[in-house]
């Protein structure tokens, strides 16, 4: 099971592909099962989509239940109820929103390599960089606990100083929105040339065990990664890992507005986190999830309810 979802900053405005079984939600029953009875591996890769849909929290799988996690206590002191939010912009996957649930969540910011110390251009390209991913997460830090990590390995968020791979793309059907909410009228399909990206998000759900107890039970969690350009203006990079951080972190869609961090195509001044982009990221911590709970617990349900 896999979903794509990529932002392009500069030229063009965001596009998207998506693919989205219409069994998803058995799929991930299934493989829950599996796992438990055999330890067979559970993954499932994606990257966000805009496009607004009827989602698994409006039409939940009464056999696989979605529940709710604590804010955590920076969000829950938030508040600014009359700058409104952009939630119904928000997509859920099958494991339902895409929050953390374990604090404070870890960040690896990839550190220079030998090749790029070797020369003084690279050298201060990667310093750059990674003052720039330093700083968004500074700037997230203060809404939601993160904490910077030297270790690749176990963490929650990973930054790669890397671009997004091409992706061919695959014009929208016959009358489909795009991103931008005109209508598309092709006769058919058609594949196009893959278009440059500078920051792709994508997150992998897995299996995760709390102990080394063998009668452990263990949760749904997942990771995500960042693969963010290094040759970009600072201005627009610091824009770029801000809004990609955003991503990570649980606002898995974007705004329609110029002034927040979470607009879909880059501006002119990127604007700072705004009161909007905090009030979507409240209301999505306060939706359900699968994410942060026994699989045991949630099979056990299953049984039960069946």
């Amino acid at each position: 099971m896999k979903f794509r979802r990529w932002v392009s900053w500069g030229r063009s405005p965001a596009k998207v592909v998506q693919t989205f079984p219409l069994l998803a939600v058995l799929g991930i029953v299934l493989a829950l099962a599996a796992h438990l009875l055999g330890n067979f591996p559970l993954s499932a890769q994606a990257a966000f989509a805009d496009q607004p849909a009827q989602t698994i929290a409006q039409n939940p799988a009464p056999d696989f239940p979605l529940q709710p996690h604590p804010l955590p206590s920076t969000l829950a002191q938030w508040h600014s109820p009359n700058a409104g939010d952009y939630f119904d912009q928000i997509e859920v996957v099958p494991v339902g929103y895409l929050v953390w649930t374990r604090f404070p969540v870890t960040v690896y910011i990839q550190p220079p390599t030998a090749t790029e110390l070797a020369r003084p251009f690279t050298a201060q390209r990667s310093r750059v960089w990674i003052a720039a991913v330093s700083q968004a997460v500074q700037e997230w830090k203060r809404y939601l606990p993160l904490t910077l990590v030297d270790q690749a390995d176990g963490a929650d968020i990973t930054v790669l100083r890397s671009p997004p791979p091409l992706q061919v793309e695959a014009s929208p059907a016959p009358n489909q929105d795009d991103v931008s909410g005109q209508i598309q009228r092709n006769p058919r399909p058609t594949l196009q040339i893959g278009r440059a990206r500078s920051a792709l998000t994508s997150y992998k759900v897995y299996a995760k065990s709390l102990s080394k107890d063998a009668g452990s039970k263990p949760m749904l969690a997942h990771r995500c990664t960042i693969q963010l350009r290094p040759d970009q203006a600072p201005q627009y990079l610091q824009a770029a890992a801000r809004h990609e951080l955003g991503h990570a972190i649980g606002i898995w869609g974007h705004s329609r507005s110029q002034s927040d961090v979470m607009y879909f195509a880059q501006v002119r001044q990127p604007p700072p986190i705004s009161a909007r982009d905090l009030n979507t990221l409240k209301r999505i911590y306060e939706q359900p999830t699968r994410l942060g709970w026994s699989l045991a617990e949630s099979v056990k349900m299953t049984k039960s309810s069946s």
